[in-house]
């Protein structure tokens, strides 16, 4: 009887929230929605289908100066995304070399492609120089001489990898595409990989040396701010509400993913170019 009793009062306990606790539990704070992250393969699409934006202006006549210079500046993380990919792909690929390689070829049959469209674009005065994969392979075989660099014993070649390493960044700067913001933030990536905040720090620091470098005053504020527009590689920095919505996954591996930007990055150039001589004709 008596065990009968305390299981009852158990359950009566159980389902009891009383006037006070009720008015407490009304209070608490109710749990924050976790927003949903996203893989690499679905950053990856994301950005290729932004980049297109970025390009548009190769069009004569099809965008105003102030509709390009918007899509300029909502594409600076574009770029620098792929190139965080690259770094990525280079840390855990199963042959650099290859790797390397495989980069190297698509730059090879984008100058290619740039060649043979820029040859019927002569009369039109359209020419089309955009080769992201020149830079990557830059960058990557900068991390490839630090990755070295630690590994090998040999004064010697500590130094030629330093001194390899330096030379590809400061000649990548000059003459690759977006070379001054991709080149070091590849370094960045790859040096401060372990410790984000001390990443994102660098990164910071890396854009506002840029704006220093691209601010300039015009005797209108207007004028300035379209200028900015138009030199706003140090919005780079928006890269970062991106990052942290990244998962740290890979996503589906198959070939059509592998080679999804190899593809898609100059078949999208090239289709807008030929668009463009069309329309100059």
């Amino acid at each position: 009887m008596q065990t009968k009793n305390v299981k009852q009062s158990k359950r009566w306990f159980k389902g009891w929230t009383g006037p006070k606790l009720g008015r407490l539990s009304a209070k608490l704070p109710r749990r924050r929605r976790r927003m949903r992250k996203y893989n690499a393969f679905e950053l990856k699409v994301f950005m290729a289908g932004l980049m297109i934006f970025d390009h548009l202006d190769h069009i004569p006549e099809f965008l105003s100066p102030e509709v390009a210079g918007l899509f300029h500046v909502l594409t600076r993380c574009v770029g620098v995304w792929f190139a965080y990919a690259a770094v990525e792909s280079f840390l855990y690929t199963r042959s650099r070399l290859n790797y390397i390689a495989r980069i190297f070829l698509a730059a090879a049959g984008m100058a290619l492609g740039n060649l043979l469209l820029n040859r019927l674009g002569e009369e039109a005065e359209l020419s089309i120089h955009n080769n992201i994969f020149l830079t990557l392979g830059l960058g990557v075989v900068t991390l490839s001489a630090l990755a070295e660099l630690r590994l090998t014993a040999s004064p010697w070649r500590k130094l030629g990898c330093l001194v390899g390493a330096t030379a590809i960044v400061a000649l990548g700067c000059i003459f690759a595409e977006g070379g001054l913001v991709l080149l070091p933030f590849m370094l960045i990536t790859f040096l401060c990989r372990k410790d984000p905040r001390r990443r994102n720090a660098f990164y910071l620091f890396l854009s506002v040396s840029l704006f220093a470098i691209s601010y300039q005053p015009y005797p209108s504020w207007q004028t300035t701010v379209q200028m900015l527009a138009f030199n706003s590689d140090f919005l780079f920095i928006t890269i970062l509400p991106f990052l942290r919505r990244y998962n740290g996954k890979r996503g589906p591996k198959n070939t059509g993913t592998i080679l999804f930007f190899y593809l898609f990055y100059p078949l999208h150039l090239w289709i807008i170019q030929i668009i463009a001589l069309l329309v100059a004709v």
